[in-house]
This record gives C-alpha cells, sequence and structure tokens, in this order.
C-alpha cells in the first residue's frame, strides 16, 4: 500500500479535511475517464482535489492534485482529452495514455465503442500533440470465441498496425483469464458468448505468429504482455509495465521533483579518451545526451503478482463505465454501470464521478 503525503485542503462546501497528495495519478483502470468523464476531471484538476470511495470498504477520501507531476490515462476512446492537453502542459504536468484500440466489432464484444477507422484516426492526433512514445496501443484482452481465432486476432491487430506505423513505439497485449473473474464469465454466458480459455500452446503459436508480422511489416514495435505469467522472451516479447517509471524518466526527466520521487538521477553522457560514450550498463537511456540512473524499487506490491507497474493512485470507480463491453471486469452490473452514469450527468459537479 502507497503511503502518500497528506495535505489539508477545502473542499467545496468550506470544510477542512484530509486528502492524500499522490504524485502519480491512474486515470484510470477502473472506468474509462477520457472517454466519459474527461471534462469532470479537468474540472477537478483546477479545483485542485477529487474524492473518491474504497470498493473494498466503502469509506469516501479524498485526493489532492497539489503534488500531482504525472498523470497515466487509459481509454478506449480518448477522444474528449484532445482540447484538454493544453491545460496539462499549462500545470506543466506530464502524461501518457494507454490507449485500448482493439475490433471487436463485428462481434459485438464491445457495443458502444466508436467504429475501428475513427478510433485510429484520435490515436494519429493524439500522437501529433504529445509524441508516439506518449500513446501505447494496447490490444486487450486478446479473446478467443467460435467465431474468434488466432487467425482472425491476427488479422485485426494487422489491420490497425499498418494503419499505426510510425505513429507510436509500443504494442501491449493480454490473454484474456475467464476464469480469474466470476462476474466475466456470467456476463459472458448470460450474452452467449461461447468463448474459449487460451492454452499455453495457442500463446506460443500467437506470439510467434505476432513477432513474425511485425518484423515482415516492419512495424518495429516494442511487443509486450500486461501482467502475463507465460514467458514469450523467445519471440522478443517482453512483461509490461502499464504504470511505467523508464517511460516516466524518458518524458519528463527534466522534472526534478518527479526524478526525485522516482529514485532517479540523471547523467549527461560524456566521451573518453577514444571518443566512446560509456553508459553503465544499468542506465536508461534518455537520447543521446542524457542516461539515467534508478536507485529505487518503484513497484506496486499491492497489484496482481505479475504485473509490473509501479505505484500510482487510481481515481475511478468501478460499475461507472457506459462502454458495456462484454468482457468487463470494471462492471458488475451493466445496469448499474448506466445509472452511474446517468447520475455522473446530472452532478457534473459532484467532486466524485458518482456518489458513493
Amino acid at each position: 500500500m502507497a503511503q502518500w503525503d497528506k495535505t489539508d485542503i477545502h473542499i467545496d462546501g468550506g470544510e477542512t479535511v484530509k486528502a492524500v497528495a499522490p504524485i502519480i495519478i491512474s486515470a484510470s483502470r477502473s472506468t474509462d475517464i477520457p472517454a466519459f468523464y474527461a471534462d469532470w476531471f479537468f474540472d477537478r484538476l483546477g479545483k485542485g482535489y477529487s474524492a473518491w470511495t474504497n470498493p473494498f470498504n466503502g469509506v469516501k477520501s479524498y485526493i489532492s492534485y497539489e503534488k500531482t507531476r504525472f498523470i497515466v490515462f487509459w481509454s478506449k476512446n480518448p477522444k474528449p482529452l484532445l482540447k484538454h492537453i493544453g491545460e496539462l502542459m499549462a500545470l506543466n504536468i506530464n502524461c501518457y495514455i494507454q490507449y485500448t484500440l482493439n475490433d471487436y466489432v463485428d462481434e459485438g464484444l464491445e457495443p458502444n465503442v466508436p467504429d475501428v477507422d475513427g478510433r485510429i484516426e484520435t490515436f494519429k492526433t493524439l500522437v501529433e500533440k504529445l509524441g508516439k512514445e506518449s500513446v501505447i496501443w494496447r490490444f486487450d484482452p486478446l479473446v478467443l470465441t467460435d467465431t474468434i481465432d488466432v487467425d482472425t486476432l491476427l488479422n485485426k491487430i494487422t489491420y490497425i498496425g499498418d494503419k499505426l506505423k510510425n505513429y507510436t513505439e509500443r504494442l501491449v497485449f493480454s490473454f484474456v483469464d475467464i476464469s480469474m473473474y466470476n462476474r466475466v464469465r456470467k456476463n459472458l454466458e448470460r450474452d452467449n458468448v461461447h468463448y474459449q480459455e487460451w492454452t499455453e500452446e495457442q500463446m506460443n503459436l500467437f506470439a510467434k505468429r505476432l513477432s513474425k508480422i511485425n518484423s515482415e511489416h516492419e512495424w518495429n514495435y516494442q511487443l509486450s504482455t500486461c501482467a502475463e505469467k507465460i514467458s514469450l522472451e523467445q519471440y522478443g516479447i517482453s512483461h509490461s509495465k502499464c504504470i511505467d517509471d523508464e517511460l516516466m524518466i524518458r518524458l519528463a526527466y527534466k522534472d526534478e521533483t518527479l526524478m526525485r520521487y522516482l529514485g532517479v538521477n540523471i547523467h549527461t553522457t560524456q566521451t573518453d579518451l577514444w571518443g566512446n560514450v560509456p553508459i553503465p550498463q544499468n542506465a536508461i537511456v534518455i537520447d543521446s545526451d542524457h542516461y539515467a540512473i534508478k536507485e529505487k524499487d518503484n513497484k506496486d506490491k499491492g497489484q496482481r503478482a505479475f504485473c509490473g507497474c509501479i505505484v500510482s493512485k487510481d481515481i475511478g470507480q468501478y460499475n461507472t463505465c457506459p462502454h458495456q463491453c462484454k468482457y468487463c471486469y470494471a462492471n458488475t452490473s451493466r445496469s448499474s454501470a448506466l445509472a452511474n452514469y446517468k447520475y455522473h450527468l446530472e452532478n457534473k459537479n459532484s467532486d466524485m464521478i458518482v456518489s458513493g
């Protein structure tokens, strides 16, 4: 559990309360804030705080943005973020976007996301504003059904991958694990989706063929998995850190406060007598002139066993996403999610996404 600094804040009614003041914000694993709550989030960012209800004990707490230096956005449709990018820049807050750009349109697994080509154009526009290192392509999760096999998935990925060539550095994926989430299994069965669990043989086949496509199509994407136990290193596929301190270092190495929090020292590259540039083996290369040495393990030990993410404060709420994806783990009830979103639309100035 992260021990964030605490600070006093004045909430909307004038009362003074204690709030945690995280350096890194996740927005969010629990719902699609960019797609549905972007205006709310930036309003709260401007006001300096928001509130959050713990999903396990129902306790309401407050989050101060006083010390926030970096935000990781997660979204299937981050188009509403576009008009707010300038606000982040004005606040000198850095960000990157985990952009889940799947294609389950024909199968109806993601009924309320826009069409694929529209989402590709949004991706490109975000890259033009933020840079290709700041927009990460996720095809997540990879779902097998009676109508979706490995060939189908690779064809879908190839179409999108060709369109995104030179627009991103990374492709992150995961294999859906339905047995881990009872509510996901029940939702799929209720919708008559004839799902299949991945076998290790299928995972290896998929990885081998994806790696080959990445090479043949000259994408040069860094391929990585999200929270997967299986090692696919033989295919050049690494384990991902979705809340990634190394990427933050590359993007925001000039932010001394963030670097100090991450336990990072920034060094300027220098040549030796023979004109070589000696860089320590454990260095993180930033550019031709700088590298970083990290002295601290920032891993979030509160996440799943095979999750590589570093510590962040997630500000989202479960049961609030109207995308209504049929494999979703974050909505226990689709009707509750829609009702909560309706409540939000009627209470846009609330300090919370939805009432606790």
